[in-house]
């Protein structure tokens, strides 16, 4: 749908599209030469390739189309990317980015060629394999073998399974630049490559900078005002109070709360099961809520894992300490589960999906790659993958649903129980006129309060190794335990009825853990840069990005933990810095050397995430409600047919609290770069696309909000259009126009106003849809979609 009618879009594109192009197209502000990072090739794709792709090519290809078998078929090998791409006796296998040209996926689709000949494989494999080849065909180097037949990379070749060092930052040159450790670490780096860093950012652009980092919304021209004020009397004292005041608002943790949910894999539907049923999970959102509370509270990071995989088994001091509790363990129960029915591995398929969000969540080490076999690339093998599957198999996964048990405590208390099993069917006399026995069932009385989580099962057990990875192919069982090359000693023996999720979190919260602190020192710095000092956030393993600055790292992951976990104290840290303060502009010499900011001489230019656009529009339009909703729109609803997206209502809430169906995102935000729900995402993909213009230029999101903001304006001064353009620009840009904006912004408006006056006689209407295309083309503009 698009924002005006053809007639007018044709009446009114010429001078728009000149003010665009003149003043606030998409593109970067002339001031700003440099590029954003340069995008490297994606670890996603090698993580998908070893989860979805390498385990099916190790259980039906490898034994005919792999270079240690019996007899190669066809000449096709396929345990290489280069035999993938030469191909055998019928040419190339597969046609990087194009699926339907891809001779592998006709084969797997049974067109003209049948692999494997045994059978078809499920339309869900194929689906990934096409995926796969679109995605540029993503798979690792090959490492030289051992004796083992996997990649003999030891703990102590990966750095980042050492031991965490603090390490005193280098001397530098210029002492007094520098105001803290933080700084000290970057700038050595610098001097060291003959780089200095650019100037400053100017107050304005630090409390933008500042307030879209920790509250992703923008802030308002009166703060800006006071800010710059007090900036100018004493920097330090200013910014220490925007920082404190900023931490201390509800708002910080929706914000970071976000952040955690994209690590959570937070979504609000199964999302898998067919094409026209996506089961919700009515529960979640109780889960998203305790994240945001958590946050702001500023609950010890230790503390904020351990509620999340054992907070059942932790003692609670009320009924409603308790509730919470359970509430975290929804950490466990989030994930997207596959079908059941016909699924022999379904439990272990639960499985994986705890230890994934564990390993590449938690620890940045995708462990859920040797669930088939020995990590190709990672010293993780098989047995200690199923020492943690142990763990989770010996834990009941529960998902909030109305159950098959009978209700035998007050209402008022929460219950966390799981999904109702079909009831024996009653027996009936077979009768031609008796109707058929729809199954008895007890269930809770509507608006008892349910939640997603886990509990121990009753008889906890060890589990079998799964010959490569069925669950009806089974070898010796394998005690419970950890990863054994993070080389953290067990914090004690889990007892034969325990599930071991307990000590699991006292393990990965051990301070001589080398991941734990590390990843998420890492995607804190990625989150206020843009970038993590380790690219890979999610993927700290032998082929993830290398620390740009090791001992930084490591002087964060140390302070991180010397500050007794505490995120809000990390964060305070890093913004208080003068790196974290520098201009975004460029400098000839530096962007020569080091292109894609590496060295950290510069602050990166960032475009606004999903989420800070859209409450960034609803705030300037002053439509924005910051008081939190109650549960979610899919709250009362145990299952939902038909995912095309009928169950998104209209909200003027933050965009956290959207409901966040899976395969159905949230129209406002789908076009910008929405995390994959089904797997742990620690920094988010950038792409651009032509339909993030084209949601700017018709949404009807857009058009809506930037009509309630013509009308806000207008109500401000009406008959006088350089006040109202003033009006604008404060809302928008939290500035006043400057130079000749006010001029051509008025010219704009006069000119528009001329072609309107053939369809539109009314003047009260033909000011607002004036009024309405000039606040669009503000929030087209890079300014307001791009953070400095």
């Amino acid at each position: 749908m698009l924002g005006f009618s053809a007639r007018t879009w044709r009446l009114s594109s010429a001078p728009l599209l000149v003010w665009l192009g003149a003043f606030l197209w998409a593109g970067e502000p002339a001031t700003v030469k440099s590029k954003l990072p340069a995008q490297k090739s994606s670890p996603e794709g090698i993580a998908f390739f070893e989860k979805k792709i390498r385990p099916v090519l190790v259980k039906e290809c490898y034994s005919c189309h792999a270079k240690d078998a019996k007899k190669v078929g066809g000449n096709l090998l396929l345990d290489s990317r280069e035999g993938l791409m030469a191909g055998g006796q019928s040419g190339p296998a597969v046609v990087s980015g194009r699926a339907q040209a891809s001779a592998l996926i006709q084969a797997l689709k049974y067109d003209g060629l049948e692999m494997p000949p045994e059978r078809p494989l499920s339309k869900a494999v194929v689906a990934d394999f096409v995926k796969w080849v679109e995605m540029g065909v993503p798979y690792p180097v090959a490492k030289a073998p051992g004796k083992s037949g996997k990649a003999d990379v030891k703990p102590d070749a990966l750095w980042s399974l050492q031991p965490i060092a603090k390490t005193a930052a280098a001397a530098v040159k210029d002492g007094s630049w520098s105001q803290g450790d933080i700084d000290r670490h970057v700038l050595a780096k610098l001097e060291s490559a003959q780089l200095r860093p650019v100037a400053d950012a100017d107050a304005r652009t630090l409390l933008r900078r500042l307030s879209f980092d920790l509250h992703g919304l923008p802030p308002t021209f009166e703060q800006v005002e006071r800010f710059v004020a007090e900036f100018r009397q004493d920097e330090q004292k200013a910014l220490v109070r925007a920082v404190d005041e900023l931490l201390a608002s509800p708002r910080f943790g929706e914000r970071w709360g976000r952040h955690w949910l994209d690590v959570a894999r937070y979504g609000e539907s199964n999302g898998n099961d067919g094409l026209s049923r996506n089961a919700t999970l009515p529960h979640a959102w109780r889960y998203r809520d305790y994240v945001i509370q958590a946050l702001n509270d500023d609950v010890p990071y230790d503390r904020f894992l351990t509620e999340q995989i054992a907070g059942d088994l932790l003692p609670a001091a009320s009924a409603a300490e308790r509730d919470r509790l359970w509430i975290a363990t929804g950490f466990l129960a989030l994930g997207s589960k596959p079908a059941k029915a016909m699924n022999i591995n379904f439990d272990m398929d639960i499985v994986a999906d705890q230890i994934e969000v564990v390993g590449a969540g938690l620890m940045g080490l995708s462990v859920a790659c040797a669930r088939c076999h020995d990590h190709k690339h990672d010293p993780i093998p098989t047995r200690d993958y199923y020492a943690l599957a142990g763990i989770f198999f010996s834990t009941e996964t529960l998902y909030g649903l109305a159950a098959n048990e009978p209700l035998t405590a007050p209402a008022t208390e929460l219950y966390v129980l799981k999904t109702a099993k079909p009831a024996p069917a009653v027996e009936a006399k077979a009768s031609k006129t008796s109707a058929p026995a729809k199954k008895p069932k007890i269930v809770y009385p509507p608006g008892t309060p349910l939640a997603m989580g886990v509990r121990e099962r009753t008889a906890p057990q060890d589990c079998k190794i799964n010959i490569q990875g069925e669950s009806n192919k089974l070898g010796a069982a394998v005690p419970r335990g950890f990863v054994q090359a993070c080389g953290v000693p067990a914090p004690g023996a889990i007892a034969p009825k325990q599930s071991g999720r307990l000590q699991l979190a006292q393990w990965l919260t051990d301070p001589r853990h080398p991941l734990t602190a590390r990843v998420m020192a890492n995607r804190v710095w990625h989150h206020l840069f843009g970038r993590g000092l380790v690219a890979t956030c999610d993927d700290f393993g032998v082929y993830g990005e290398t620390p740009s600055h090791p001992e930084l790292l490591d002087h964060l992951a140390s302070e991180f933990i010397a500050g007794k976990w505490s995120l809000k104290s990390l964060i305070r840290q890093i913004v208080l810095s003068r790196t974290y303060r520098l201009s975004s502009m460029d400098d000839e010499k530096a962007n020569r050397i080091d292109p894609d900011n590496t060295l950290l001489w510069r602050h990166n230019r960032r475009r606004l995430d999903a989420e800070s656009l859209r409450d960034s529009v609803l705030a300037v339009s002053g439509k924005l409600d910051l008081q939190p909703p109650l549960g979610s729109a899919i709250a009362d609803q145990d299952l939902l047919v038909n995912k095309a997206g009928n169950l998104h209502r209209p909200s003027v809430h933050r965009s956290v609290y959207l409901c966040m169906l899976r395969n159905s995102d949230p129209p406002e935000l789908a076009a910008f770069d929405l995390p994959d729900p089904t797997k742990p995402v620690g920094s988010r993909t950038l792409t651009t696309l032509p339909t993030q213009s084209l949601f700017l230029m018709n949404s009807p999101f857009i058009v809506d909000q930037s009509s309630a903001f013509a009308k806000a304006v207008l109500d401000a001064d009406a008959a006088d259009d350089a006040v109202c353009v003033q009006v604008a620009f404060r809302k928008v840009f939290q500035r006043d126009p400057q130079g000749a904006e006010t001029a051509r912004a008025t010219a704009y408006l006069r000119a528009m106003g001329t072609h309107l006056k053939q369809t539109e006689p009314d003047h009260q209407k033909r000011q607002l849809r004036v009024w309405t295309s000039f606040a669009q083309a503000l929030f087209i503009a890079s300014e307001f979609r791009y953070l400095d």
